[in-house]
């Protein structure tokens, strides 16, 4: 274990929620130079969610919060914390608080966290020092992004990818007996970033010169689409995940073989493949719902657990390795138990 604590965590609740609209790799075909087998031989991907105009990311995030305390039988009033892990919220000062007030959790503060793909584990180890210190009890943990509003629909390296969604997943603090973390679900994580890739992946901001009358010139600020070098995330996403859970494994006092289920961020079956197989672990143990949603940032580690939750795939007491990467570049191991 990582640390030593009077507490420990319990992931008690999962909640997930979509967008209608479906579109398909067909109707993307329509759209920019490409074909359905192309984009699924490639990415695994044959179709995606997105928000319509009237559709907001507080919207979708608040229902998978209902449904997460829903499974959890927690009242939105017991809650203490809200994050929220998004790179597009629908204000940029943040939706944490807009979703607090949408669900009624009027005792928790609430605060956005932006780590990209990467930002439900990221998000799940923050969530769990505030539990773990005794500060708060209960907790809300929301991966939630809406980027089909930031994709250029003419790139076809980017626009077969991204779809919307949202998941939530309940967290609460429990005090462990005579200093044993035998109860704690949290067992163990690793977290990384390296700037120096920065520029591989990018939803940038950008400023149009704008004069003022009293001569000072300001910058009118704007975001330009999404840009991504592919090869260079696969090669990056290959070597270091794998690496993470390794030593999220190692922190855990875990081997591979004693995990249940690997759940990656949901950026390309391919990667998913990849990095079972270097793990030595049989594919089937994997969770993918890529094909049905694409890649939705940091919502697409909740939403696929909270189906295989619902599917009965995912048990109490089932150990997972979750992990997740991208923009930063960053990325995170983190090994949970499921339930109490």
């Amino acid at each position: 274990m990582q640390t030593r604590s009077p507490f420990g965590i319990v992931l008690s609740g999962s909640g997930s929620a979509l967008p209608d609209a479906i579109l398909d790799n067909v109707a993307l075909e329509q759209l920019v130079e490409t074909s359905d087998e192309w984009i699924a031989t490639r990415t695994g991907i044959r179709q995606r969610r997105l928000a319509g105009p009237q559709e907001s990311l507080t919207q979708l995030a608040s229902q998978a919060a209902e449904r997460a305390l829903a499974m959890a039988g927690l009242e939105p009033t017991e809650i203490d914390l809200i994050v929220l892990a998004t790179s597009t919220p629908d204000d940029l000062f943040g939706s944490a608080g807009a979703i607090q007030g949408a669900i009624g959790a009027n005792r928790a503060v609430a605060m956005d966290l932006t780590a990209a793909c990467s930002g439900f584990a990221f998000g799940l180890v923050t969530v769990a020092q505030f539990l773990r210190s005794g500060v708060y009890r209960n907790a809300l943990l929301i991966g939630a992004d809406v980027l089909s509003r930031w994709v250029d629909w003419s790139d076809r390296g980017t626009c077969i990818l991204f779809g919307d969604g949202a998941g939530a997943v309940v967290l609460q603090a429990v005090e462990l007996q005579e200093a044993s973390t035998a109860s704690d679900g949290l067992l163990g994580f690793e977290l990384r970033s390296d700037g120096s890739l920065n520029h591989v992946l990018n939803l940038a901001a950008t400023a149009l010169e704008q004069p003022l009358k009293s001569g000072a010139t300001v910058g009118q600020g704007n975001f330009q689409p999404i840009t991504m070098n592919g090869q260079e995330v696969y090669r990056f996403a290959v070597k270091r995940v794998p690496e993470a859970i390794e030593k999220a494994l190692h922190r855990a006092e875990r081997s591979i073989a004693q995990i249940d289920w690997l759940l990656l961020h949901q950026a390309n079956q391919r990667i998913i493949d990849a990095v079972a197989d270097r793990l030595g672990l049989p594919r089937e143990k994997t969770i993918s719902n890529l094909e049905r949603c694409g890649n939705t940032s940091a919502a697409s580690i909740p939403i696929a657990l909270d189906e295989a939750v619902r599917q009965g795939r995912v048990q109490p007491g089932h150990t997972l390795a979750l992990a997740g990467f991208g923009a930063g570049l960053s990325w995170g191991a983190v090994i949970v138990r499921w339930g109490r």
